[in-house]
Order: C-alpha cells, then sequence, then structure tokens
C-alpha cells in the first residue's frame, strides 16, 4: 500500500548520513542555528499572521512527527562523520513535504546547511540521497523544489543536480517577513534511471 511504514528511515552516503529527528537535537540545533542566523535570515519561513511567530524546535519537531507518521513527510537531520568528534556533528536539516500519493505521487524538498560546511557538496548529495529514496523505495514520481531567486547558493544545487526550472511563481511564500517569489523546479524518476545520486557522484 502507497506510504505504508514509511519512517522511519536512515539514509547514508560515506561520511554523511540523513537521520531522523528528534527531541534531543535541540541544543545542537538551536546552537547551529544560532551561529547561522545572518546567513539563513533572508531564506526563512516566516508567519503571514498579524505578530506571529515560528514554531519552537519541540513544536516544529512535533509537527513534523505527525506528519511522518501520516506518510506526509520525512524530516531529517543532515550529520556528516567528524574524527574530532564522538557523535556526528549536525550540518543541516533536510525536509521531505507534502507527500501526495494517488494520481500524484509527488513531494516537495527543502533544506538548509551550516554556511561553515557550504561550498562542499553536502546539500547536492544530501537532496539526491532524499530523492532517490522518494523515487526509488516509496515509489514517487516527482520531486519539486522551489527557491528564492536571489538565493544563489540554493539555485547552485539545483543547476549541479540537474532540475528542470518550470518557472517562476509570483509571492509564494511568507519568508522573512513578506510574501516572496520563487522559482520552481522539478524532476521526474524516468529522468533519472540510473539514480540521482549516481549521476551526481559521477559528475563531481
Amino acid at each position: 500500500m502507497w506510504g505504508s511504514a514509511i519512517w522511519p528511515v536512515t539514509l547514508t552516503c560515506g561520511d554523511l548520513v540523513l537521520r531522523p529527528i528528534r527531541h534531543s537535537d535541540r541544543r545542537e540545533w538551536n546552537d547551529v542555528r544560532r551561529r547561522n542566523a545572518e546567513w539563513l535570515a533572508p531564506w526563512e519561513a516566516s508567519s503571514p499572521e498579524p505578530g506571529g511567530t515560528l514554531p519552537t524546535f519541540d513544536e516544529m519537531v512535533r509537527s513534523l512527527n505527525r506528519q511522518a507518521r501520516a506518510n506526509t513527510a520525512l524530516p531529517f537531520i543532515i550529520t556528516e562523520s567528524d574524527p574530532r568528534r564522538r557523535q556526528p556533528p549536525l550540518v543541516g536539516q533536510l525536509t521531505v513535504s507534502s507527500i501526495v500519493w494517488g494520481s500524484a505521487m509527488m513531494a516537495t524538498l527543502g533544506y538548509w546547511v551550516d554556511r561553515d560546511r557550504a561550498g562542499r557538496g553536502i546539500a547536492p548529495t544530501a537532496v539526491a540521497m532524499a530523492t532517490d529514496h522518494c523515487f526509488q523505495v516509496l515509489g514517487l514520481h516527482r520531486m519539486e523544489i522551489n527557491i528564492r531567486p536571489e538565493n544563489g547558493p540554493s539555485l547552485r544545487v539545483v543547476e549541479k543536480l540537474g532540475f528542470r526550472d518550470e518557472g517562476y511563481r509570483p509571492r509564494y511564500l511568507h519568508i522573512n517577513g513578506a510574501w516572496a517569489d520563487h522559482r520552481s523546479f522539478a524532476l521526474t524518476a524516468e529522468e533519472v534511471p540510473e539514480g540521482l545520486l549516481n549521476r551526481w557522484l559521477a559528475s563531481r
């Protein structure tokens, strides 16, 4: 049956691991987010409600876990092995959300990576890992990523991976306090029969 028992799951590629987000990640997640506040602020989702605020970490995890149990999301933390650390450090977050089954078989993907780790291929590798899992294991057909036109680092991720630019979406999401335009990128399973991760690693 579509969507049955899709969570939890852990994905691995070399030193990079995508694992379920946990309440115990609160301290490290908050530390990484504080250190990256200036880096992430221009792309941060915000509430359009007057005086609205974003959920706390625990509220976010509870919401994501509910969505995962409902088979509509895959909420991952990105970690990378570090010989100086006993536990792999948290270096980002990736969420597959808005999973639709039935005749659509599609989802939306979003991500962020610690600025200190940017430019090392972590984001495209993580996106490729999650996309392959959705296509090859869950049987989804389409993955979509929506990006602010000004967000150069994220645009480079989808360009490296060969996502198609499907056009402009005016005032698509509420970002950093205002409705913001986005560009929509997509990929279907037929476009990567060899696997997106294999194609990305072969191109590096």
